[in-house]
């Protein structure tokens, strides 16, 4: 029998419904922005039931969203535009920006498969298929020179609808796509678009990008030709899994994380954390000599001093590592290793951003990701304090919240909020095969999970 497919009907380019003198202007990027020129587009969705009502039409829902988002992007211009490159020759140097000129706008894609929800939800892995519910496929954020920066998918399902949303991650971080996805759901609710006036939305964009002070406004990289610099890095055969973690499951792993340390300090997502590092690390069977890595990708925002306001449209994350051997890491108990994060986190302050702003502005450089992230390491990314399923577009509550291809490597997770919210979460695993199949046996982990802490 042949595997479903999923077949495109069709595809237009969406433009903001008003476009200011400002928003024809072009936008220079921040130093965290410029770094991603390499990273996959942001990629992910949510997966509705399919209303059941006889009056519900596919078609009037698609124009519907088209519409809310034209409005949308009127507050959300970047997203509407392209990466555009000027050569500079002294010294040689490039500069990349946003350019809202010429660009047909976002992309818009109506696309089905036969398939149900079920069949999406029910196996233990998620589905590869899953990939095809998103655009821009393995595509990196250099090709939004000629790929559109947001490209919307909507995949029509037997009895289900996914919305697959993919944004260039030069463009936008987690909190900032999110914001994206909030507003643009708060216009369609409101149904205002339809009046064909300027709708205005509760939480706006700020989109002057921030540049430490005393630099350019305008930053170069150091390169003459994309050669130099383009790295395209492809993901192994991965299993991923989501598992569930109930609040009453955490705040009991918290409770004990915390009491082993004899502090009250460690939050659930760095309890947590601690115990994925531990069961992935001795799912690899690591010599106990060699050395071991957790990740956090955290939000800069609040921490610069004066803060950035949490409605800054661009990038404003940082990666923050604790370490320790893998006989270190399984010597001790769980507490230990979520101490470790915790000092790492605390001492990613104001000093620390600008530290690394200001080297990077001295001698600048973009991730390359077959380098940023080593084998004996995991990347918790995401964050369950994203309003997920609050992007209801008169659909209901969505059932899922799903993820394409982008950024996917053996020891990526992915946090998510549970469904049921109340500070219950979600984890999307990434391991190669052998180290799944050893990680959701591992005791430790499992026990979380069901709550028999």
């Amino acid at each position: 029998m042949e595997a479903p497919t999923v077949k495109i009907i069709s595809d237009c380019f969406v433009k903001p419904k008003f476009v200011s003198e400002e928003a024809k202007k072009p936008i220079y990027l921040s130093p965290w922005d410029l770094v991603m020129v390499n990273v996959n587009y942001i990629q992910k969705g949510l997966l509705f039931h399919r209303p059941e009502t006889q009056d519900f039409s596919i078609t009037t829902f698609l124009e519907e969203l088209k519409d809310s988002l034209s409005a949308t992007l009127t507050h959300f211009h970047p997203l509407a535009a392209r990466l555009a490159t000027v050569k500079q020759e002294n010294p040689p140097s490039i500069v990349v920006f946003l350019n809202p000129e010429n660009s047909p706008g976002a992309r818009f894609i109506h696309s089905a498969v036969i398939l149900t929800v079920a069949e999406i939800l029910t196996p233990v892995d998620v589905p590869v298929i899953v990939q095809s519910f998103f655009d821009h496929d393995k595509a990196i954020d250099h090709d939004g020179h000629e790929m559109s920066l947001l490209s919307i998918q909507v995949t029509e399902l037997i009895d289900g609808i996914f919305i697959g949303c993919s944004i260039n991650h030069m463009v936008v971080d987690g909190s900032s796509y999110w914001h994206f996805f909030n507003s643009w759901s708060e216009v369609f609710r409101s149904k205002a678009y339809k009046n064909g006036d300027l709708i205005p939305i509760s939480r706006p964009p700020v989109i002057q990008r921030w540049i430490p002070e005393g630099s350019d406004p305008i930053l170069t990289l150091p390169f003459t030709h994309e050669d130099e610099f383009i790295d395209r890095s492809y993901a192994p055969l991965l299993r991923e899994r989501i598992f569930h973690f109930s609040s009453a499951s955490l705040s009991k792993l918290k409770g004990k994380v915390n009491s082993e340390c004899n502090t009250t300090k460690i939050s659930s997502l760095k309890a947590l954390s601690a115990v994925v590092w531990r069961c992935v690390t001795r799912a690899r069977r690591l010599p106990a000599d060699r050395e071991t890595g957790c990740r956090l990708a955290f939000n800069n925002r609040h921490r610069l001093s004066p803060p950035l306001p949490e409605t800054y449209l661009g990038n404003s994350i940082a990666a923050v590592r604790g370490t320790a051997t893998a006989g270190e890491l399984l010597d001790h108990g769980v507490g230990w290793a979520a101490w470790r994060l915790h000092e790492a986190v605390v001492n990613h302050d104001d000093k620390a951003i600008r530290e690394f702003v200001d080297s990077w502005v001295k001698n600048p450089f973009v991730y390359k990701m077959s380098r940023l992230f080593d084998a004996n390491s995991i990347q918790m990314g995401s964050s369950p304090r994203f309003d997920m399923y609050g992007n209801e577009f008169g659909l209901g509550k969505g059932v899922a919240v799903l993820s394409g291809y982008a950024n996917k490597f053996d020891g990526k997770v992915t946090l998510y909020e549970g469904w049921e919210g109340g500070g219950s979460m979600d984890l999307e695993v990434c391991l190669l095969p052998e180290n799944m199949a050893a990680f959701e046996c591992d005791e430790e982990f499992m026990n979380v999970v069901d709550g028999l802490l």
